[in-house]
């Protein structure tokens, strides 16, 4: 089993439903983001998605997109980022997910990207403009090395597509809970119940739940249509921005237990 599949497997056991928070790399800065890591380990995340700023985050809504180019114009590269995960993924127990489009994939060449992030420790990978069509490419290679490639459902995707999505997906299944970017939402869209039966008519893989969950009630609601993760991002990058990088820091501790709290009772 992978890092990813076991966390789930033992939350499974649990009756636990996982929580995944998000953050930007390098926003403020890559020491920061180090100790946010480390936080949010310790303070209830079950697995971390880890964002690699991008120039054109087409899937990102406003505070991401802030964040990522607040971290490129701080010099935030992909090699610096794994470095800084090298030296602290032998401490975590969360497993990190790295967030990140397919042009640096590509850049690199896929053989050679995969080597890199395996090396920096890394346990899951999500791409989020790579469609199914595409992806067979990377996700056989990302597989023989133990790295899972999570692939998106769409609210609009068709029942052959997430049938055929749900049988590709590595790791967990990532559904999109609304139809455009990410950010934070004043509610969850009720067809995100559905969506969660539909997925699991077709499979017994975790479904995790992403793309507007913001507060702790909308997390909780997740759970009880059934969800087996809760994915938090802006809500998460927002905090950390706020203040100095210790009220930052201070400040998602704080929510990642609140919302780890939420998700066990």
């Amino acid at each position: 089993m992978t890092a990813i599949s076991d966390r789930f497997e033992i939350l499974r056991r649990n009756q636990e439903c996982a929580l995944i928070p998000f953050i930007t790399a390098g926003d403020p800065d890559l020491a920061t983001t180090a100790s946010a890591l480390k936080i949010l380990d310790s303070s209830g995340a079950d697995m971390i998605e880890l964002g690699v700023p991008y120039s054109d985050p087409l899937a990102d809504g406003p505070v991401i997109q802030a964040a990522a180019t607040r971290a490129l114009q701080k010099g935030t590269k992909l090699e610096a980022v794994l470095e800084m995960l090298q030296e602290i993924t032998p401490s975590l127990q969360a497993p990190i997910i790295l967030f990140c489009y397919y042009n640096p994939i590509l850049h690199r060449g896929i053989e050679n990207f995969l080597q890199q992030i395996a090396a920096a420790g890394v346990a899951g990978l999500v791409v989020p403009d790579l469609p199914l069509e595409e992806a067979a490419g990377l996700l056989k290679p990302a597989g023989e090395m133990g790295i899972d490639l999570t692939l998106l459902i769409a609210p609009t995707s068709s029942a052959d597509r997430i049938e055929a999505i749900a049988r590709a997906s590595q790791g967990f299944i990532y559904l999109v809970s609304v139809t455009g970017v990410t950010g934070m939402r004043s509610q969850i869209e009720s067809r995100v119940s559905d969506l969660l039966q539909q997925i699991r008519n077709v499979t017994d893989k975790p479904i995790g739940v992403g793309f507007g969950i913001s507060q702790i009630e909308q997390a909780r609601q997740v759970k009880e249509w059934g969800a087996d993760a809760a994915i938090v991002g802006s809500a998460f990058v927002k905090r950390l921005a706020e203040g100095t990088p210790e009220e930052g820091l201070s400040a998602i501790a704080q929510f990642c237990q609140s919302l780890k709290a939420a998700l066990v009772k």
